[in-house]
């Protein structure tokens, strides 16, 4: 518990940055959008048709005219991208950054197994990004409920927790690489998010690249899918949390007989 302790103090200023950030332009979004609802309708139907842009964010599925289809769509894109960003961030830093901060030799001369200390940091990310995830959502609830007459509590529970179990599975994909990494594990991290992101616009535009879906967690967090199937896509979260199992075992087995430098 002292590792969780140490790892949480450690990154509090960045998920509060973080978790301002994110907040802020989700807030923005949902006020702004009363403002607006006299022309969304004609603004969806023009976003809905402009092609390959529209399939790739479903605003061919969906009309941004609607509250909560404005809402997948832009503040969808807003937490998925930008709590994705800080789950490789601080998934990938976890134990490499002991290594490029030549912090290594203080841990691990003390008598704590390796497997406790990746138990530790793994619980830390974890936590870091349930609290990330729980924030913005009291934010968007309480703004929604100001700028709305009711919430629309399944719809906005649904988008949230498939938004918190692609960051959850970055993070655990970023912490197994970041067991293999010494240094420049920050860039791979954020080169891993922003990929992934772009494999998912790539299999909405076309279904010749459909097959990359299973590739990507940012999948099963589409809102036209979540918002016209009600639910998450059981096949893509099952595949998502096999890669992350398996990056997390790779993670235990690699730094339990890594040559710490």
């Amino acid at each position: 518990m002292i590792l969780i302790r140490h790892e949480l103090r450690q990154s509090a200023r960045p998920l509060v940055i973080w978790t301002l950030s994110i907040s802020l332009f989700v807030a923005v979004c949902v006020f702004i959008f009363p403002t607006i609802e006299g022309e969304m309708d004609v603004v969806g139907e023009m976003f809905s048709a402009m092609g390959a842009f529209s399939s790739a964010f479903g605003m061919d599925r969906i009309s941004i005219g609607s509250f909560m289809g404005f809402y997948a769509v832009e503040c969808g894109t807003i937490l998925g991208l930008g709590g994705a960003l800080f789950a490789a961030l601080t998934g990938a830093a976890a134990l490499s950054k002991e290594e490029q901060g030549h912090t290594a030799e203080f841990l691990l001369s003390h008598p704590i197994r390796r497997s406790r200390i990746l138990s530790e940091k793994l619980t830390a990310v974890a936590l870091l990004v349930l609290v990330l995830n729980l924030a913005v959502f009291g934010v968007s609830a309480v703004c929604i409920l100001a700028a709305e007459k009711f919430v629309p509590w399944k719809e906005l529970l649904l988008l949230h927790l498939a938004n918190l179990l692609l960051h959850l599975e970055l993070a655990a994909l970023c912490f197994g690489l970041s067991a293999f990494l010494r240094r420049g594990s920050v860039g791979a991290g954020l080169g891993i998010a922003v990929i992934l992101y772009f494999l998912n616009l790539l299999s909405n535009i076309t279904e010749k690249a459909d097959f990359l879906s299973w590739m990507t967690p940012f999948a099963f967090t589409d809102g036209a899918d979540l918002l016209i199937e009600g639910r998450i896509d059981p096949a893509r979260l099952l595949v998502g949390l096999g890669f992350a199992a398996a990056a997390v075992a790779a993670a235990y087995q690699k730094y339990g007989k890594k040559d710490i430098q």
